[in-house]
């Protein structure tokens, strides 16, 4: 799969830019701050239908405009050249179309168009909440597993409607578990089909992790990945009823699949307080090309892998791996960002990887010939 012409309008400090890029690697290149990143994100866009680093669609859009536009071509080994076409408009519902048809439903786009971004801000996955590491699997699944987003969209739905009617028997005073059995079964049947798919996947997912890891660090400390559930522990339905005056108290659910946490372990011990800068930076290297390999494997081809700024934030070691991966064409079209016009461009013209590169000035770009930069 191959990102071929990317064009924007209005999009954060974007006024109006396109590209047609290289099937191997690309680069946008440039002063901190001039919008290298929100190419990479517009691109994470066109494929998840959100942005990577700001959720709320409306904070997106370029400062005193009302709109944004991104619109992608991408070749695909198997099927026909796909157009998609996502607009944003402050106070309307989002467009999302595939060859100039809307989407009835965002859902129906996601995994067509996979990709994987890297970047300094991974570190959320370490130094945060449950909620971000819940995120990073459930997007990986969902990527390939159609029956795992929608029983996810109904779990939430229905625990919501759970939390809703226990804040009314608290504000009411007038308490009926016939009424919240109605939610309670369905709640169960969708929680254990998402408990067990992650469970599935994390047998697979961690042994790719465990050799990205091995082979990044080039070190022999064990790491590990934990999947922690309540659900680990008894069955659903039992937990929700020996938890019920707990519920009650704080209008609540307290357990559940939406309480679970993928913890991180180096040595038997939690990677955030025990686990060195250069060891967590491997770990989340490690933890993106597995998720980069798992996708490979299941969709038949490479997702698009996203480079952000991580030449500048990574050791010799940790540049020198992924280069190799790079020079040997197993990570497909990648897009890299810098702040040097050329550093990157120098290694991939020494390495015959075949590149465009180009300059980002408040987010309009101007390609760039090597020869009269170097």
């Amino acid at each position: 799969m191959h990102l071929n012409h990317l064009s924007l309008l209005n999009f954060k400090n974007c006024a109006e830019s396109s590209f047609d890029f290289s099937n191997r690697v690309n680069c946008f290149l440039g002063n901190n701050g001039e919008g290298k990143t929100n190419l990479l994100d517009a691109i994470y866009y066109l494929s998840n239908c959100k942005s990577y680093f700001n959720s709320i669609d409306s904070q997106n859009v370029k400062f005193n405009e009302p709109f944004f536009v991104l619109q992608g071509r991408f070749d695909l080994e198997a099927e026909k050249q796909q157009e998609i076409y996502c607009g944003v408009k402050i106070g309307q519902k989002k467009i999302i179309k595939k060859n100039k048809k809307q989407y009835k439903r965002l859902a129906e786009h996601v995994g067509l168009l996979p990709v994987v971004l890297i970047t300094p801000y991974d570190s959320n996955l370490i130094l945060d909440g449950s909620d971000i590491r819940r995120k990073f699997i459930d997007i990986i699944i969902s990527q390939f597993d159609r029956d795992y987003l929608e029983s996810l969209i109904h779990y939430n739905k229905i625990m919501a409607q759970r939390n809703a009617l226990l804040k009314q028997f608290a504000e009411s005073g007038n308490f009926q578990m016939d009424a919240l059995d109605i939610w309670d079964v369905q709640l169960v049947e969708k929680g254990k089909i998402i408990h067990q798919k992650r469970k599935d996947f994390l047998e697979e997912f961690i042994p790719v992790f465990n050799q990205f890891y091995q082979d990044i660090s080039n070190k022999s400390e064990e790491v590990g990945l934990h999947y922690s559930s309540s659900l680990n522990e008894g069955e659903f339905a039992v937990l929700l009823d020996n938890n019920i005056v707990k519920d009650r108290k704080s209008t609540y659910t307290s357990v559940g699949i939406h309480k679970d946490d993928l913890e991180f372990k180096i040595a038997g011990h939690p990677l955030k307080k025990f686990g060195s800068q250069g060891q967590q930076k491997s770990f989340l290297i490690a933890l993106k090309l597995a998720k980069f390999n798992y996708i490979k494997s299941k969709k038949g081809f490479p997702p698009i892998l996203l480079l952000d700024d991580i030449f500048d934030k990574l050791d010799e070691t940790r540049v020198n791996f992924l280069l190799g991966l790079i020079s040997k064409g197993e990570l497909g079209q990648t897009f890299i960002t810098d702040t040097s016009l050329t550093k990157v461009p120098a290694i991939l013209k020494e390495l015959n990887v075949d590149f465009k590169s180009f300059k980002i000035t408040a987010g309009d770009a101007m390609n760039i010939d090597l020869e009269k930069v170097v």
